[in-house]
């Protein structure tokens, strides 16, 4: 067993591939936001180079570290809002709104039910 396998085969090992996935796949949707936004030209195209960079990047990770997406995809899509609502915060200084907490507790219990339910 290699030493990426051993790292992904305890939880906290899995969470933080998940975790950098998440934030891999954020910051490359970022990219192209702030490509569509805040820049034109030469400029845009490079942010929508770079974020295809880091979406490449982020599939290849995720994809080669032979986690189980389907199985854990509750604690991904869990993790993915957490770390999307913290880049908005630090990156974009977008706060989140009360909808945006109402609707974050849904896919936290959501992702929940997916990951702890036993049949």
């Amino acid at each position: 067993m290699n030493q990426f396998a051993q790292v992904i085969s305890s939880f906290p090992g899995t969470l933080a591939v998940l975790i950098l996935a998440a934030y891999l796949e954020v910051q490359g949707d970022a990219c192209f936001q702030f490509g569509l936004y805040h820049a034109s030209g030469l400029r845009r195209a490079g942010w929508f180079l770079g974020g295809t960079a880091v979406l490449v990047c982020y599939s290849l990770f995720l994809n080669t570290s032979k986690v189980d997406f389907g199985k854990l995809l509750g604690v991904y899509v869990v993790l993915f809002f957490l770390v999307a609502q913290i880049i908005a915060k630090l990156q974009f200084h977008q706060s989140p709104t009360k909808a945006i907490y109402l609707g974050g507790a849904f896919i936290v219990v959501g992702g929940m039910i997916m990951t702890l339910w036993k049949t």
